[in-house]
């Protein structure tokens, strides 16, 4: 999945600079605690004893759910992915707000992909409540039904705007594949809170943060993976067909320092990494006196290619920093 701040490709080299310092991970616990799409979280599952994930968005929670706290095998999963690419397509609320031959004006997917989108999120949502899935298979649906959709969206990259005609991988036929996940022995938590309140009701060994850089609100930028995720009527507003959505206080710069500071303070973990670019709304000094309140204080960095959410915005630079803010932490602080 197309994602702003993903770190898929830096997330060998994370692992790396977190196992240097903190040593052998296989006994501790370890948190992401702005989870995303859980890239970080899941290579952690397979070297850590626990996985805490978290995200305020539901698509994330449900990516989680199934990426992280998903760890046994799931017996009849490409029976029912099968049986659910049997769908026949519905005229259902996909199709009604975010198709254009509906009438709705927009054109997120096409006529065909939108209404085989409502009609396996229908059946998925009927089983479930039948109990004829389980909860674990429920969001492992969800996240497949997540990933296959936005492969065939018709967008640049994240749903803050649709394009004027089908794209051609758009055109392609929806076709549900799976979200298989690691199976380990391990049970994971995964959770859909505020960050700064969860802080305090967690603990572990290594707290993994990676929170939004800038004024983009993941709500407004990922609004569509939410409406198919929750599956619920509300009158979608805009030539976008935005929801409501969360205002991260991480993407205001007057709110954002103090929020970074509340979350340090009661963070209740040994380990502390931040990931961040140096384009962020909080610049590099600002982070380091921050954390320097709090224990020993270190840095690393990395040069790697720019993200790009389309072709059509203007970029001052290539490529970019990203930078690893690392905090022993003094717990008796």
């Amino acid at each position: 999945m197309n994602y702003i701040g993903s770190k898929l490709k830096l997330s060998k080299w994370i692992k790396e600079q977190i196992t240097n310092i903190v040593g052998d991970t296989n006994n501790k616990v370890f948190c992401d605690i702005f989870a995303g799409t859980g890239i970080v979280g899941r290579v952690f599952k397979k070297y850590t004893k626990k996985v805490i994930a978290n995200d305020i968005e539901y698509y994330s929670y449900v990516l989680n759910k199934n990426y992280i706290e998903n760890h046994e095998p799931l017996t009849n999963a490409e029976e029912l992915i099968n049986e659910l690419n049997y769908c026949k397509g519905v005229e259902g609320f996909i199709y009604k707000n975010y198709c254009m031959g509906s009438g709705s004006g927009r054109q997120y997917f096409s006529d065909d992909n939108g209404k085989k989108i409502d009609a396996i999120r229908i059946k998925i949502e009927n089983w479930y409540n039948k109990n004829i899935i389980t909860d674990n298979e429920y969001f492992f649906l969800l996240a497949s039904l997540l990933e296959s959709a936005d492969k065939v969206a018709n967008t640049a990259s994240v749903y803050g705007a649709f394009l004027k005609h089908l794209k051609k991988s758009a055109q392609k036929p929806l076709i549900l594949e799976a979200a298989y996940f690691e199976v380990n022995d391990n049970e994971h938590e995964v959770y859909k809170e505020d960050a700064n309140r969860l802080i305090k009701q967690i603990q572990g060994d290594i707290l993994y943060l990676d929170p939004p850089y800038n004024h983009r609100q993941y709500g407004a930028n990922y609004h569509l993976l939410n409406t198919i995720a929750e599956y619920k009527p509300f009158i979608p507003k805009g030539k976008s067909g935005l929801r409501e959505y969360s205002k991260s206080s991480y993407c205001r710069k007057n709110k954002v320092l103090q929020s970074f500071e509340e979350l340090i303070s009661n963070a209740n973990f040994e380990f502390i990494f931040l990931s961040y670019n140096n384009e962020g709304l909080m610049k590099e000094e600002d982070i380091e006196n921050i954390m320097s309140k709090y224990g020993k204080y270190s840095l690393v960095k990395k040069e790697y290619q720019r993200y790009k959410a389309d072709n059509n915005r203007g970029y001052k630079d290539k490529k970019i920093f990203e930078y690893l803010h690392v905090l022993e932490k003094n717990r008796t602080i």
